[in-house]
């Protein structure tokens, strides 16, 4: 978005909605190598990528951004000033980002109970099954 006036980000029309397809290599790059890095530790993503960004969806609330550069996700929620909490490490290490990522993902899957993760799916509680 090199070029585009703080106005025009503001104002959706004038927003570019892509972006050269040569833009979006690195960040898929880093993201694949990272998606690589989770299944070393056992994890199974998925990594999605475009508008100059790369999604890996690893678990329930845990999404890890790449912007080629960095990659960040939610690590927690600060109560005190209600606002989630990101973390983020260098997107050349990511044998390392994918620890500190598994370790975020054991964190979750440890305290999400079958409802939490049944509502964020979408899917009716157990007792509500039909």
């Amino acid at each position: 978005m090199a070029g585009v006036a703080l106005l025009d980000v503001m104002n959706p029309s004038r927003v570019p909605t892509h972006t050269h397809p040569a833009e979006d290599t690195t960040q898929r790059l880093h993201a694949e190598l990272l998606r690589e890095a989770l299944a070393q530790e056992g994890i199974t993503a998925d990594v999605h990528a475009g508008y100059g960004l790369a999604l890996v969806s690893v678990w329930v609330g845990l999404v890890v951004w790449c912007d080629g550069y960095r990659f960040w996700w939610r690590s927690g929620w600060d109560p005190e000033h209600k606002r989630a909490v990101y973390v983020w490490h260098p997107a050349i290490e990511p044998v390392r980002a994918a620890r500190r990522v598994a370790f975020r993902c054991a964190d979750l899957r440890a305290n999400q109970t079958i409802s939490d993760l049944t509502s964020a799916a979408g899917a009716p509680p157990a007792g509500q099954l039909p």
